[in-house]
């Protein structure tokens, strides 16, 4: 029983970490119409900022708050000077793009902090071990559990219920009819690439306790990442969660009950979703 416990919490944890990435993911391409490649390193920078303020600021909340926020501002930036040129184009420009950016990351993480890894240690209050029966589980990843929810609530709620939300939206569906009722769609496009930039930081600042860093953290994530925004439908919020939460706990039980053979699972997952219903869970009739 504490075996299927632990391992529920595990996929569970892994899942959130999933959703904050994939929902940023998902809002880009939902909005701004773009297929962020690059998603995976502005990640991977969130978790190497946060280790390097709490150099200067010894506290994991405070490498929390900047470094999603310096890697928002990195968002506008390229979003400004590189992404806005190619709207409206093929998606090949996107994906060359992106991709190009995302090797520019890692090669400069790489320059900066070394090939190596880096270990950052959860924050105090946070860092101890409870019991489940006759075995041990880190407190840290049960705040996971906890924050992965709480975060994706009030993004739903943003969403729906505010009016900057509701404008967004509005953007997403119609760019032409937003711009003709007076709605700033380029200062909007730049602030949602800065909103999904900043998510995909927080899912790393947040995965650094729980994992190692190193240059290639950003890979594996970018390319499950997508496989829960096409499972669970691209441009959908409740998919994005549902993707997640279940990619994670297939790949927690997986890893018990098919070994080695669990890598496979995301993409068996991608294949049975594409074969019984290819727009994805929660995704529209195009």
């Amino acid at each position: 029983m504490e075996s299927f416990i632990i391992n529920l919490l595990n996929g569970l944890s892994w899942g959130m970490l999933l959703f904050l990435i994939s929902v940023g993911l998902t809002t880009v391409f939902g909005v701004l119409g773009v297929l962020n490649f690059a998603h995976g390193s502005l990640f991977m920078l969130g978790a190497y900022l946060c280790m390097q303020m709490m150099h200067f600021v010894p506290s994991f909340w405070a490498g929390l708050l900047t470094g999603p926020l310096l890697v928002a501002i990195l968002g506008v930036v390229i979003e400004r000077l590189l992404l806005r040129r190619i709207y409206g184009r093929d998606i090949t420009f996107q994906l060359l793009l992106t991709f190009a950016i995302l090797l520019v990351l890692d090669d400069a993480v790489r320059m900066i902090w070394g090939p190596g890894y880096h270990v950052v240690d959860p924050p105090t209050i946070l860092s101890g071990v409870f019991s489940i029966f006759s075995r041990t589980y880190p407190v840290y990843r049960v705040f996971l559990v906890v924050a992965g929810p709480l975060i994706g609530l009030v993004l739903w709620s943003f969403f729906q219920l505010t009016r900057w939300g509701k404008i967004i939206r509005a953007a997403a569906v119609d760019r032409e009819m937003a711009e003709g009722i007076g709605i700033r769609v380029p200062i909007l496009f730049t602030a949602v690439f800065g909103l999904g930039a900043w998510l995909a930081a927080v899912g790393g600042a947040l995965a650094a306790p729980h994992q190692s860093l190193a240059p290639s953290m950003g890979e594996r994530i970018i390319i499950e990442s997508f496989i829960v925004v096409v499972s669970g439908g691209m441009g959908s919020f409740p998919g994005a969660f549902v993707g997640a939460l279940l990619l994670g706990l297939l790949e927690s039980f997986g890893t018990v009950f098919l070994g080695r053979a669990q890598m496979a699972i995301p993409y068996i997952l991608l294949a049975t979703v594409l074969l019984i219903r290819p727009r994805g869970f929660f995704g529209r009739e195009v």
